[in-house]
């Protein structure tokens, strides 16, 4: 089993850094969905971020604007994370190229997002009990996609589907996160998808 896991990340690894050079051209971002996701996220002054799967820091303007402490981004992808060093320069984010289930950070933060990432760890429920190692107590984990779960899935059935395990319900979701934390968000629909959830 833990072969096969081993494979996969390789083969995501793999995929993401091929994806890498035209990430940003062709990602499609819709500012008024990012925004709804940060403010369910409270994405809020002062706060130390995790931002799992990060890719070429699609997201680090919107943590910037909203004058967080630090924001500590982790990928998978080597390729990725150059992409990002080159485009930022700010005190605030730390960049690291690494696999976040095997990594120590050595400090616990006030948010963690895994944003248009979930259905490519294969295995949900690890990484869910991993974040709640790397959140404080009362930190919030908020899990989102800028697109309906339906478009989601026939995307990467289309373009990833081996790098993929699908995005699953809210509903699927909340359940795996109640054990470890409250959720107070689950919504689902032809925008976004966001589950969103306090650390006990």
């Amino acid at each position: 089993m833990r072969d096969l896991k081993l494979m996969y990340k390789k083969d995501v690894e793999i995929f993401f850094d091929a994806c890498a050079p035209k990430w940003d051209e062709e990602m499609i971002r819709h500012d008024d969905r990012i925004t709804k996701i940060l403010n369910y996220a409270q994405i809020n002054s002062g706060v130390k971020v995790l931002d799992v799967a990060c890719g070429t820091g699609v997201l680090f303007n919107d943590y910037l604007s909203r004058n967080v402490e630090k924001v500590t981004a982790v990928d998978l992808s080597k390729n990725m994370i150059e992409i990002a060093k080159a485009k930022f320069n700010d005190p605030r984010i730390e960049l690291i190229h690494a696999d976040i289930e095997e990594l120590e950070l050595g400090e616990l933060y006030d948010r963690c997002v895994v944003y248009n990432a979930f259905p490519h760890f294969l295995n949900p429920q690890n990484l869910i009990v991993c974040l709640y190692h790397k959140l404080k107590s009362n930190g919030r984990l908020t899990i989102a996609h800028g697109m309906s779960r339906e478009m989601i899935n026939a995307h990467h059935r289309e373009q990833a589907s081996r790098v993929s395990i699908g995005l699953i319900s809210v509903e699927e979701l909340s359940s795996l996160l109640k054990p470890l934390y409250d959720v107070d968000i689950a919504l689902s629909d032809n925008e976004i998808y966001v589950v969103s959830a306090i650390k006990r």
